[in-house]
This record gives structure tokens, sequence and C-alpha cells, in this order.
């Protein structure tokens, strides 16, 4: 098996953009490119993670963003799985260079949704869910991470305020990230103020809708080393799975396919939970970082709170979460969110992160999901 690295990384802004779909691709592509010192005809393939192209009127966008590479030859592959697409097309992607098959590949990440509107967007997102289950009986994506943020409070010695600190948190990482969607200092209070959207969840503990791209560079070690530039090494790489509807699942406070994903890619990278420096985890609503960094092994189960209130997961912290600023702070644009982990975890290791830096990271993390976690990969970096 090849060893996989991540040469070269882009990004456009992340919030309400006004190019196309296959604009703003376009532009995190060329980021990516030319970031990584190389030219688009060195690229041998494309990976392409989007979900809702036909709200900007452009699927099949694959060949669309290679032609306007000019490399309109090369093969793509359009990758779709709820929010977690992103990390989906990072893992075809290394699996295929690690196999051999290619030397270097680009992996983008889109999404354009903003102009469609609230309704129709919420609508859109629906059908990620297990729809005929759950979507077309009411059950909204807020409502579902409501139910396991209600079930997390039952359970474990957790407050409102503890998912407001989550909130708090990644807003400060954002300041901090000039690409991000919502640059804007918040307190609990706020948090505790705003509308209830579903409750326990209030308008502050949820990400907002995003538009926005990002690319990666992916490569073989020797074609990384002959092009003398600095690189990152991706060591773990996993998948998991879990039951595509909320109630089917043993508990709420839980989700499986982030365990399963995890294991794997500790398992592949020859590591610990412990070892990990920094990660970047799906936080769409605050109840997911706190009960992803428990499934990712960060915190024994129902610690994740605590945590949090003795800022263990701040920039400084024993474990940096979000440094982004997360989908709560730095924005969702659902096919581009995993690769723009991906980006940031890049450009941490490699010293371009600015004043969010994490000091002596060697080792990252990226976890991202789809839907309320039915599909999820979890990748882990190295510097070197």
């Amino acid at each position: 098996m090849e060893t996989v690295c991540v040469l070269g990384a882009g990004s456009t802004k992340y919030g309400k953009l006004n190019d196309s779909i296959s604009d703003i691709a376009v532009q995190s592509s060329i980021n990516a490119i030319e970031n990584a010192c190389i030219k688009p005809n060195e690229i041998e393939a494309g990976y392409i993670s989007n979900v809702f192209g036909i709200a900007d009127k452009q699927v099949h966008l694959g060949p669309v963003i290679m032609s306007n590479l000019g490399i309109p030859d090369k093969p793509s592959l359009s990758i779709e799985s709820a929010c977690g697409s992103g990390s989906v097309s990072l893992r075809e992607a290394f699996a295929n260079v690690a196999a051999g098959f290619y030397n270097a590949v680009l992996v983008t990440g889109v999404e354009k949704v903003t102009q469609t509107g609230t309704e129709w967007t919420t609508t859109y997102f629906s059908y990620c869910s297990d729809f005929f289950y759950e979507g077309q009986a009411g059950a909204s994506f807020p409502g579902l991470f409501a139910s396991m943020a209600r079930a997390y409070l039952n359970e474990y010695d957790a407050t409102e305020e503890d998912f407001a600190a989550v909130a708090v948190k990644n807003h400060n990482n954002g300041l901090l990230n000039p690409k991000a969607h919502l640059r804007k200092k918040i307190t609990i209070e706020d948090v505790m103020e705003s509308p209830i959207v579903a409750s326990p969840l209030k308008l502050y503990d949820c990400c907002p809708f995003s538009d926005g791209a990002s690319s990666v560079i992916l490569c073989n070690e020797k074609f990384a080393k002959s092009h003398t530039k600095d690189y990152v090494k991706i060591i773990g790489s996993g998948r998991g799975g879990s039951p595509a509807a909320l109630q089917g699942r043993d508990h709420m406070t839980t989700i499986p396919s982030t365990k399963l994903a995890a294991q794997a890619a500790y398992k592949m990278a020859g590591i610990s939970p412990t070892d990990i420096d920094f990660a970047e985890v799906h936080d769409c609503f605050t109840i997911a970082e706190i009960v992803d960094s428990e499934d990712l092994g960060f915190f024994d189960k129902g610690k994740a709170a605590d945590a949090v209130r003795n800022q263990q997961t701040e920039l400084r912290g024993s474990i940096p979460i979000n440094p982004s600023g997360g989908l709560k702070s730095k924005g969702h644009p659902i096919g581009a969110t995993g690769v723009g982990q991906a980006v940031e975890v890049f450009d941490q290791l490699t010293g371009n992160a600015g004043e969010r830096t994490i000091k002596n990271a060697k080792i990252g993390l990226t976890h991202n999901f789809g839907a309320t976690g039915a599909s999820c990969a979890v990748h882990i970096f190295q510097n070197v």
C-alpha cells in the first residue's frame, strides 16, 4: 500500500456566495493546485463531493470542474453521502492512491444552497434522513439532535449551559479564521437567550446553512517528495455506518458509525486517542460535538461536558477541538465540510493556520458524518 499524502489545500470563504456552484468549486481547486505547486495536468483523477447541486442547476459536477481546469480527459467521480460527503470523497481518493491507481488526485467538496431560502433548504436537508420514517413524519434534524441532547441531559451530569459553552468556544476560534461564515463573538448568555429551535437546542446551538468549496491534492509520497514541498501524511482512514433512522439505535447518546470509523482509523495508524493533538469534528449542533468527542475516545462517556466546562477543548487545552470554528462558526457547506476539515488540519500541521495555530501539533484528526451519523469517515494526519 502506497503512503498517501496531502500536498496542497485550498478553500473559498464559507457563507453566502454569489458565484455559481461550478465557479466556487473551480476557485478552491485552483487554490489547492497552486498551493501544491503542481500543474493541473499532473492530476490524474478528481473526486467531487456535493449533495444539492440541483439547487444551483448543476449536477454531474465532476466533468464540469475538470473541464474548467483544462483537464477534461481526466476521470472524475461525484460522491454524495449527505453531510459526510466530503470525508467519503477523501476516503475514496485515499484508497485509490494507496492502491497505486493514481499518483496524484484532486478532492473537491462544494455546496451552494443559500439562494434557495430557509424553507427549501430545510426541505432539502430533510431528504438526507430516513425520510419516510423521519422527515416525512415531521422530524427535522434540529428535532432529532434535540432528542439526543435531551437524552444526554437526562443520562449524564450536563447542563444546557455546557452545550452553550461549545458554541462560545467555536465562535472564539472562528473569529481567528478569515474564511469562517459566522465571525461573531458570543457569550453563554447569548446562546441561552437565543430563540428555541427544538428544545433544548436554541438558535446558537445550531450551525448555519453555508455556501463554499474546499479542495486538497492527495498523492503518493514519491510524488510529494519530487515536488520538494511541505506535505502531510494520512496515516489512518476508517469508515462506519449506523442505522439510518435514530429510532433504530440502541442508545441515543452515541453514534455507532463514529466509533467504528475511529477504531478502524486508529488501528491503521497504530495509535490511540491520546496521541491526537487536535481534532476537527462534526458539530452540526453543539450536542454533536459533545457526543463525537466521547465516541472518538477523547473522553469517557458522559465526561465531555466536564471537559468543555474545564476548557480542555479550547485552543490551548489538552485536546483542542474545532480550531477552525467548526461547522458552528466556520460554516457547513454540506459537500465541502469534510474536505474543509482536511484543509484545516493541513494548514495546522504545516504552520499556516495563523493565530489559531496549535503549538507543537504533530497529529490531527478529522471526523465527518452524514445525517444523524448514518455514515461516517475518520482520517488521521501526521506532519513530516
